[in-house]
């Protein structure tokens, strides 16, 4: 594995992971040695189609916040009844912030309802800074019931334009 990749990895508290050419979402994430855990679900993180995928296309960022490596990634559902779950599910509970209640109390709830996704990084597939292009890769931001149209302030007096 190329070791832009490594570091990147290490430093990884986010990724903008997309499934299928579908568009990126920053998702929250945990490193795993050479790979990156992302839990998905019902009062988690919204990842349409990662718990069900195969691959998916992994971006991450740099010390300085731009875009430094792109990679496909194997999608890996760890089994609540497997050792990895044991091992990874309470880590990542314990690092999950503003949770309900215990590590264990999160990753029961995790095993119930929702996903964790081991993202395992392909060698042959990364894409590191310099070929990345010169394009920014923004995007006009989603239609969602949480835009709402901003109102003009009130003003209590008259405000004299000069």
């Amino acid at each position: 594995m190329a070791g832009v990749l490594e570091e990147a990895i290490k430093k990884a508290s986010i990724a903008w992971i997309s499934v299928d050419g579908g568009p990126a979402y920053a998702l929250w994430c945990m490193p795993v040695e050479t790979s990156l855990a992302v839990v998905t679900g019902p009062g988690e993180q919204f990842a349409p189609g990662l718990a069900e995928a195969t691959r998916a296309t992994v971006r991450l960022r740099g010390d300085h916040g731009g875009l430094i490596v792109q990679t496909e990634a194997t999608v890996t559902r760890l089994d609540p009844a497997g050792e990895e779950w044991a091992e990874i599910a309470p880590q990542l509970a314990g690092k999950r912030l503003n949770a309900s209640g215990s590590a264990e109390e999160v990753a029961a709830r995790w095993a119930a309802e929702c996903a964790v996704v081991r993202l395992t990084p392909a060698d042959e597939t990364l894409v590191a800074a310099p070929d990345l292009g010169v394009e920014s890769g923004a995007a006009p931001p989603r239609e969602t019931p949480a835009r709402v149209p901003t109102r003009k302030p009130f003003r209590l007096h008259k405000v004299v334009r000069r």
